[in-house]
């Protein structure tokens, strides 16, 4: 049988036959129209508006009661459908350029999707995926067109397109699709976020695979390893089959792990926390069974408006979170944007070499006002529950000395406006550049805690862009030199009695973990769907093993030598 390469998004595995999905597609109109015609032709387009405006509350309300976090994808599309730059560019082309007001409507949408598509920031990025949607929604009700979704399905099938909407995945009918494989589209995409809440097993990223398939052709879809099958034989999808219900019995019993006390079974107690975004309910679900939040991204309020959170809008959301977790500690890292990291809000020069310009830490200090309203908001929210903060992206001492100096400013203009705030608050850094780990001894003086950022770590220690899929291979997070650095930085902050985990994508990752505990790590920051999994690792691992496995790890010399060791230890603990 053939096999294709692809993004495992949503992991599982998937057998049955194919259903191509084309969404609605358009032929704009050509020409101009005449001046006459534009009164008639404005009325026309705002109607067509105000068909998909229902639509979109049909859905809104639909998802009130049974999932508020897919109803919040459509009030961002409502957002979208009435955005005034927008509307004024689409109405300048129908009254002053005479232009049919679907092409109108395909050329400023358009614009605006080719615009977010080309920054390199993948979240950013998956926002054209809402453009396009909305674009696609208000042309069809332009045309007069009924919607057509997933949202009813004669048989289970495996869904293939190019891509999907969010409106496609959204209302797809869960029961029936046993797995979904596209052509674009990346982990952080709105497909692949629902799929992950569906549980349905999803490939992106296969190249070509609409035009390579046939409608009913029986596939299976591997996504855990990341492979497409075409055309297997009745032993294959009985094997497959099989291996479906095996992954399924032992996501069950993993699933069993979530509300489990991480203590190794000799008595050492790791400190589970969470990565989050964005303070949704979903999110703020996970404090039933976490130990509190590793890492909280704020950069998720300044992005998609056109204007700086306030400090008031800000308060409200560290207060929810702070309030959630009901005293144990919420990390707050302050604004991590810049460089490759585009906000509409503020204006940045482009630059030659993004990932290593002003960014992060390094563009609060030179923006400090607005850097002075995110510590205001923290400070005053502290209050309300164990709030620790950390700086991204520190280089020096004399960074730490800065940001310092802006924390107690802030705290001098609270204390004279009589407004309170916590002076228990740690103050931590991340560690991302490998000069700061090189200075851990040092810095462990300076600050109450650290948290190592290992995606950043990662990219800075092996000079390679992890953005850029040409050097893809040379992104070796196993890299031995990876865990030899991790255990220098972490033992200044152990002898100091201070606290530090790891907040990167190591940190949710099994086999990455054991090494991390054995290193002396006893926080561990991660995606909600990771906590069952390292709970079970935590609890059947010894702290004795892994400090052994952790010595053969550093000792290895291949990256991927240490990925073979650790699945060989670890094995019956995944």
């Amino acid at each position: 049988m053939t096999s294709l390469q692809g993004n495992p998004v949503s992991n599982g595995i998937g057998v049955g036959p194919v259903i191509i999905y084309e969404p609605f597609s358009w032929e704009t109109s050509q020409g101009e129209i005449s001046p006459d015609e534009t009164e008639d032709m404005v009325l026309r387009y705002q109607q067509a508006k105000q068909k998909a405006k229902k639509e979109l509350e049909r859905m809104i309300e639909a998802f009130s009661t049974t999932d508020p976090e897919k109803g919040k994808i459509f009030t961002a599309h409502l957002d979208v459908l009435f955005d005034e730059v927008m509307e004024e560019e689409i109405l300048g082309l129908i009254q002053d350029d005479l232009t049919p007001p679907d092409r109108a409507v395909d050329e400023i949408y358009g614009a605006y999707i080719h615009l977010l598509e080309k920054t390199k920031d993948p979240l950013i990025r998956e926002r054209a995926a809402d453009l396009r949607d909305v674009r696609s929604r208000l042309l069809r009700c332009w045309a007069g067109k009924e919607e057509k979704n997933l949202s009813s399905l004669p048989k289970p099938v495996v869904v293939v397109a190019k891509d999907l909407f969010p409106s496609d995945t959204a209302t797809l009918d869960r029961e029936k699709v046993l797995a979904i494989v596209t052509e674009v589209g990346g982990a952080t995409s709105h497909s692949a976020i629902i799929a992950r809440s569906f549980e349905i097993p999803a490939l992106l990223g296969v190249a070509g695979i609409t035009e390579r398939l046939q409608e009913d052709q029986t596939v299976i879809v591997d996504a855990v390893e990341g492979r497409l099958y075409c055309d297997p034989t009745p032993q294959e999808i009985e094997q497959y089959s099989r291996r479906r219900e095996e992954y399924l019995l032992h996501m069950s019993q993993v699933k069993k792990y979530l509300n489990v006390e991480p203590v190794t079974p000799d008595g050492r107690r790791i400190e589970v926390e969470l990565n989050i975004a964005c303070a949704t309910p979903q999110e703020l679900a996970g404090a039933a069974y976490t130990d509190g939040v590793g890492l909280f991204r704020t950069e998720f309020l300044y992005m998609g408006r056109d204007r700086l959170p306030t400090e008031e809008e800000q308060f409200q959301v560290y207060r929810k979170v702070l309030e959630a977790f009901q005293g144990r500690p919420v990390t707050l890292r302050t604004l991590d944007i810049g460089g490759d990291k585009k906000l509409d809000c503020l204006a940045l020069p482009k630059e030659e070499n993004p990932f290593l310009g002003n960014r992060a830490l390094r563009l609060c200090l030179s923006h400090p006002q607005m850097f002075k309203t995110q510590l205001r908001a923290a400070l005053r929210a502290s209050v309300y529950g164990n709030l620790w903060m950390m700086f991204p992206m520190v280089s020096s001492m004399e960074d730490i000395h800065q940001a310092k100096a802006a924390v107690q400013e802030a705290k001098n203009e609270l204390e004279m406006e009589g407004i309170p705030y916590s002076e228990d608050m740690k103050l931590g850094v991340m560690i991302e550049i490998p000069a700061i780990a090189l200075m851990a001894d040092q810095i462990a003086k300076e600050v109450d805690f650290a948290s190592i950022g290992s995606n950043d770590l990662c990219q800075y220690l092996t000079a390679t862009d992890r953005m850029n899929p040409a050097v893809a291979e040379y992104y070796r997070s196993f890299h031995p030199a990876m865990f030899r650095l991790i255990g220098y930085a972490a033992q200044p902050f152990l002898s100091e009695g201070k606290e530090i985990g790891v907040c990167g994508e190591m940190g949710g990752d099994p086999l990455s973990a054991a090494v991390l505990i054995g290193l002396g790590i006893t926080r561990l920051s991660m995606g909600a769907s990771s906590v069952p999994h390292i709970k079970k690792l935590i609890t059947g691992l010894s702290y004795e093993r892994a400090k052994e496995i952790a010595q053969k790890v550093q000792h290895t010399a291949l990256a991927q030598d240490v990925r073979r060791l650790l699945q060989e230890e670890l094995q019956q603990l995944l």
